[in-house]
């Protein structure tokens, strides 16, 4: 696959409107990520655009550097993070989420009593990432294979952080992998933590909790800790877009 088809297949697609989010009821995904901290969407790739997007793992012109999970006790398995700019589907993917995610995070930081510094538009976050320190992209293409796992996480940079971001599956469960289900841990206040186990079909975007949201409690709401990672691989080759809406340091 080359740019230059991938390209071209962005050029197609209408991510930045609702045609691109076929039948998707924000309102009641919103609900379910207010009640479990993570929510799928409707298919929003087809097999051929997702294709495409793992395809760019191997030209590595896209990237701006690539992390070897075991070395650094993360797990197992391997990640890169594109540079910017980035790839038209990448920009184009990250561009229609924020706008439909945003109204969620500002509603998360009243009930937390928090600042809620997301601007409107999202050309204009990346400055207040800068201004913390923040300067570098933090898009991810995750690849796992045989046992390879992702440790419970957080993907925090700094103080610039926005409270969802979103995982998009690029190949097939029971297909073209087994196992690696997306897990998600909640540590409820006051009481055991609580997991979720979902599976990431081709296509469709889990958005999820970056680092906690608000529960309600007896004192109103409080802040509940969350992170994320991946069971381990059982067999085949498994790839994922991350979507994170704040830079990395």
């Amino acid at each position: 696959m080359t740019v230059r088809s991938t390209e071209a297949l962005a050029a197609e697609a209408a991510f930045p409107t609702e045609a691109g989010f076929p039948a998707t009821d924000w309102a009641a995904l919103a609900e379910e990520i207010d009640a479990y901290g993570c929510a799928l969407t409707p298919r929003i790739l087809d097999p051929a655009e997702c294709r495409a997007i793992a395809a760019l793992w191997d030209e590595p012109e896209h990237f701006r550097s690539t992390v070897d999970m075991a070395r650094h006790r993360f797990g197992s398995g391997t990640y890169r993070y594109f540079s910017d700019p980035l790839p038209p589907t990448v920009r184009a993917l990250r561009a229609a989420f924020y706008p439909r995610l945003l109204p969620i995070a500002r509603a998360w930081a009243e009930r937390l009593g928090r600042p809620a510094p997301w601007p409107d538009e999202l050309d204009d976050w990346p400055a207040i990432c800068h201004e913390a320190g923040q300067t570098k992209s933090s898009q991810i293409l995750l690849r796992y294979g045989p046992g390879d796992w992702n440790a419970l996480h957080r993907d925090v940079f700094g103080e610039a952080v926005f409270p969802l971001q979103v995982a998009i599956g690029l190949d097939r469960p029971g297909t073209d992998y087994t196992g690696g289900e997306f897990l998600l841990v909640e540590q409820r206040p006051r009481a055991q933590s609580r997991g979720t186990a979902t599976l990431l079909e081709q296509g469709r975007a889990l958005v999820f909790t970056t680092r906690d949201r608000p529960v309600r409690s007896s004192r109103g709401w409080s802040a509940s800790p969350v992170r994320h990672g991946v069971s381990a691989i059982r067999s085949g080759e498994r790839h994922t877009l991350g979507l994170v809406f704040h830079d990395a340091s």
